[in-house]
């Protein structure tokens, strides 16, 4: 098994001409790969996913797990609507290198999607796989929250190895991690509430934050893990504008352009999202010098 203990980068899909720039992508990952990251996570929610076809998403896990070189673990998102859909792409993912799986829930069909049929989706996918799987609970893009309940019973079965919670509800977190599986991984979903969770025993983070400051998010745990835990409290605070602006203020627009302003290749977002404008480009590198590592 390998191992999910640090800080996982849900990386940004560069596009060039409303194409996949590979290029581009293989000179981030380069960046990526000579930084403090554990590992990588391919079509997240940062990836823009939603807006890509079948084969894209396809062809996208293939040059992610071969432009990380087996040097660090890559975690799939495989998300699918059906489960059958779902199924294919996680055993593709598997076939082309791929370490884990993550997927959020279904989601369209919320009137129907109790927890029962949550469950029996997950579990399903889980038999399935020839690669252990992970939940994604991202409350916020699929108008549906896991459960701290429906996450513990989950975390039993043996193919379903931990969970990235972006939902930010501290108390959601510590239920995780208290009634689950004690091999079950809890990832904080984002990179503000980092801290929070390793006091209450995450084993690492999986945030937009990372494709940008990456060495700063993995920091947070090294002074943890180090009994510095004001220094980490400080790092932590340091970090909220920023992740804020990359996420919830300006979204993928905003990571992506501070991508750029950092030497890595950003480019545009698909339609229907939009570029940042200039005014609020201005806004973000003000914010972003404020956040980087002091020299």
């Amino acid at each position: 098994m390998f191992n999910l203990r640090g800080m996982y980068a849900p990386i940004a899909t560069p596009f060039e001409n409303d194409e996949i720039a590979y290029d581009r992508l293989e000179e981030n990952m380069n960046f990526w790969l000579n930084s403090k990251l554990s590992g990588f996570m391919v079509m997240g929610s940062n990836g823009e996913f939603v807006v890509m076809k079948p084969e894209e998403k396809k062809e996208l896990i293939r040059a992610v797990c071969e432009m990380s070189k087996g040097k660090k673990p890559v975690i799939a998102g495989t998300a699918c609507e059906s489960t059958r859909d779902t199924i294919e792409l996680t055993e593709f993912a598997a076939k082309v290198g791929a370490d884990a799986a993550i997927m959020i829930n279904p989601n369209y069909y919320k009137r129907a999607l109790s927890d029962e049929v949550i469950k029996t989706y997950y579990i399903d996918v889980a038999n399935a796989s020839p690669i252990p799987v992970l939940l994604y609970n991202n409350p916020a893009n699929t108008g549906i929250n896991l459960s701290s309940k429906l996450v513990a019973d989950l975390s039993y079965h043996p193919n379903i190895i931990g969970i990235k919670d972006a939902g930010g509800n501290i108390v959601q977190i510590a239920e995780i991690i208290n009634n689950s599986d004690p091999n079950f991984v809890v990832h904080a979903g984002s990179a503000n509430f980092l801290y929070p969770s390793y006091v209450l025993g995450a084993v690492g983070g999986t945030c937009a934050l990372a494709n940008i400051l990456p060495d700063e998010c993995a920091e947070i745990q090294e002074l943890v893990d180090a009994n510095k835990h004001n220094e980490a409290r400080l790092l932590q605070l340091r970090l909220l504008e920023i992740n804020h602006s990359v996420t919830a203020r300006w979204g993928i627009s905003g990571l992506k352009a501070a991508m750029e302003m950092l030497g890595l290749f950003g480019g545009i977002p698909r339609r229907p999202l939009l570029p940042l404008s200039d005014q609020d480009k201005k806004l973000l590198r003000d914010i972003l010098e404020k956040a980087k590592k002091p020299a």
